[in-house]
């Protein structure tokens, strides 16, 4: 998900675009990896979570070996629609499948934990990419990435083959959808997280070009600190089960709203390199503060269908991304950098101001949802 964020200002160069036309292969991705969130929610419920997921994992060898190969940019987009399409089926599934296994007054913490391996991802993703194009070129990223899509979906589907399928009685297809669209605190839910995913994509993907246009750094470090943004969420992930009894799903909101406002703005503005790991640290506490509140909460949007409610869920954030990156792209390209991160650092102080007067805490009871 992470891996072009620094490879883009070499995509502008390689293929002799400007950064914001590169930019379409992150935000091409957000697309399609929202719109397919509409298939694989019901198809999950429908034949087991664990089993979409694995053959999801090996679909993404195929996109990413297209983009290892893509001779010019129109094919590694392309190559970019295909993975993304690919990945939707994985994390929002594995979400879904943590509300079917856990009461949800350990779900924060367990949700906090699967939001770990995600944020170590995404480190590896930015800091690794940079690092290898900068030695070697941006081809062998996805080579690699290949390579672990293929060992890791071969293992998933060794163990999901050895699982009976389960088959729910009610509520398959797009049904499902339609009956979590009726209900007016899943559409609350969806339409702030699309908000969310709007205003705080934008400054992820361009962190690395506003640190290599204002600092003059290298990929490999530009890459580096922005990593630092999933090092904050790695430090949220052990926080998480801290925080939560002492400040309550309100306060946590509060607190990622506050972080990221801090944290987006002083990094923009920052007048010396050394500052910027540590607001980039900031920003990622922030956001997963933030954003695992109202993932948690979208797991009781309606239990009895976990898989399409999640689907439904990382639709709305990744089609607010994909917004959030293109204005993002278009404000680089004829505004000024700098504004993307105040602009939205603002923006998501005042969204976590109205979450955390909205939210309402959940009493279900230990067996909910299993």
């Amino acid at each position: 998900m992470r891996a072009c964020d620094t490879l883009l200002p070499l995509l502008s160069d390689e293929f002799s675009v400007t950064v914001g036309h590169a930019a379409r292969v992150i935000f091409v991705f957000a697309i399609a990896y929202g719109v397919c969130q509409l298939c694989f929610g019901p198809l999950g419920d429908r034949y087991g979570k664990l089993r979409i997921i694995a053959l999801c994992t090996l679909a993404c060898v195929i996109g990413n070996s297209i983009a290892m190969m893509a001779p010019d940019l129109d094919w590694l987009v392309t190559a970019r629609i295909v993975s993304g399409a690919a990945a939707a089926g994985i994390f929002p599934l594995a979400m879904a499948w943590i509300g079917d296994n856990v009461p949800y007054t350990a779900r924060q913490v367990s949700l906090a934990r699967l939001v770990s391996a995600g944020v170590t991802g995404m480190l590896v993703g930015q800091w690794i990419s940079g690092m290898i194009a900068q030695w070697i070129g941006w081809r062998p990223v996805f080579a690699l990435l290949a390579a672990a899509f293929l060992v890791s979906g071969t293992l998933l589907l060794r163990t999901a083959l050895s699982q009976p399928p389960q088959l729910p009685a009610t509520h398959r297809g797009i049904r499902a959808l339609l009956d979590i669209l009726t209900l007016p605190r899943a559409r609350w839910i969806l339409t702030v997280t699309a908000i969310e995913g709007a205003l705080s994509a934008g400054p992820l993907a361009f962190i690395p070009s506003l640190l290599q246009a204002h600092h003059e750094v290298s990929l490999a470090t530009a890459g580096g600190i922005a990593a630092f943004y999933a090092v904050g969420g790695f430090i949220y992930t052990r926080m998480a089960a801290h925080l939560l009894p002492r400040i309550g799903e309100p306060g946590l909101a509060l607190l990622g709203g506050l972080s990221l406002c801090v944290g987006l703005v002083s990094f923009a503005y920052a007048p010396m390199l050394i500052w910027t790991p540590a607001a980039c640290t900031l920003a990622g506490f922030g956001f997963y503060c933030l954003h695992n509140t109202l993932q948690t909460n979208a797991t009781q949007m309606a239990p009895a269908m976990r898989g399409a409610s999640m689907s439904l869920f990382a639709c709305s954030l990744f089609l607010g991304q994909s917004v959030g990156i293109m204005a993002a792209a278009w404000t680089a390209d004829h505004l000024s950098d700098t504004l993307i991160f105040a602009s939205a650092g603002g923006g998501l102080l005042l969204l976590a101001l109205v979450i955390a007067r909205h939210i309402r805490p959940h009493t279900a009871p230990a067996a909910a949802g299993s």
